[in-house]
């Protein structure tokens, strides 16, 4: 029997309350590199493959002592901070990383402690455990708070969403239902659901799928233009998810550059963090998000 998980409504975009972002912007845009570290032999039932895993180690490996650096220079060119999805690991593996993001004023969410470490099958202490170590690990490094968290490989349990709240995580990366924040229904506390995007994924689109970094680039930015028409209605999110060991190849940091001059090349842009998101979204529209979800199904 199918099990429908209730922890969002169902607010077609056409009936829902209006967004408005800061400055009157029509899309706020938010970058998502995903900084990670994988461990040479994987533990748990989980990973797919043989280890000692050379091969994914190696190549992610690629990603923090090149491809990282070359994200840094194209994205401070543009003026575009990054949000983090950090693996925690990288703070002892890899700490002048988290230096480098911390000077460019970039924020740092939580994505785990290793991307090789599933939380599927966790009990919810074991959950707990990690999401507190997680996070704060990267509080001691980096002096930041940290608001927000992406699973590893965005595994889950079925309570690994109200635990967040619990353990002061304000957003959650981990469902890609819709282009706009969402409230989360979690046992206690407050979650709000920020945007990141499934398709325009790096990993999926010229990693998994095999995508010329040309055709990226023109997805990328053909989703940048019918989100900023349709926001001229109501505020519209854009999360771009990038790895630097996918886009900060030489044949592919091309195509960032391209989406980042063609983003900021508009007015009514508001070049966010996933953090500001979630606390704008918090302070102007979760109460009326709630209580209008609440009017439609006690309707229904």
């Amino acid at each position: 029997m199918l099990k429908d998980p209730g922890r969002y409504a169902y607010l077609p975009l056409i009936e829902r309350p209006k967004i408005t972002w800061p400055g009157g912007a029509r899309v706020a845009v938010w970058v998502a590199p995903n900084i990670e570290f994988y461990e040479l032999q994987p533990p748990g039932p989980f990973w797919p493959r043989t280890v000692p895993d050379i091969l994914n180690y190696s190549h992610r490996d690629y990603g923090n002592r090149a491809g990282v650096w070359r994200v840094m220079e194209v994205m401070q060119r543009f003026g575009v901070r990054g949000s983090v999805s950090l693996n925690a690991g990288l703070c002892d593996h890899i700490p002048a990383i988290i230096d480098a993001c911390v000077g460019l004023g970039w924020e740092l969410f939580s994505h785990g402690i290793y991307n090789t470490r599933l939380i599927y099958g966790m009990d919810e202490d074991q959950v707990r455990a990690m999401i507190r170590d997680s996070v704060d690990t990267i509080r001691r490094k980096s002096g930041q708070e940290v608001r927000g968290f992406l699973a590893p490989a965005i595994s889950s349990t079925e309570t690994f969403l109200d635990l967040l709240p619990e353990l002061g995580i304000r957003y959650t990366l981990d469902m890609v239902f819709d282009d706009q924040p969402m409230p989360v229904r979690v046992r206690q506390g407050r979650l709000v659901s920020v945007p990141y995007s499934f398709e325009l994924n790096d990993i999926r689109a010229m990693g998994a799928r095999g995508f010329p970094p040309e055709r990226y680039a023109a997805m990328a930015k053909a989703a940048f233009d019918q989100l900023y028409e349709e926001g001229a209605e109501t505020g519209m999110v854009l999360c771009l998810p990038i790895h630097p060991f996918i886009i900060g190849e030489p044949h592919r940091i091309a195509a960032l550059d391209e989406v980042l001059r063609h983003v900021t090349s508009r007015e009514a842009v508001w070049l966010a963090t996933a953090g500001e998101i979630a606390d704008w979204y918090l302070a102007h529209h979760y109460d009326a998000a709630v209580a209008f979800a609440a009017e439609r199904e006690g309707q229904r």
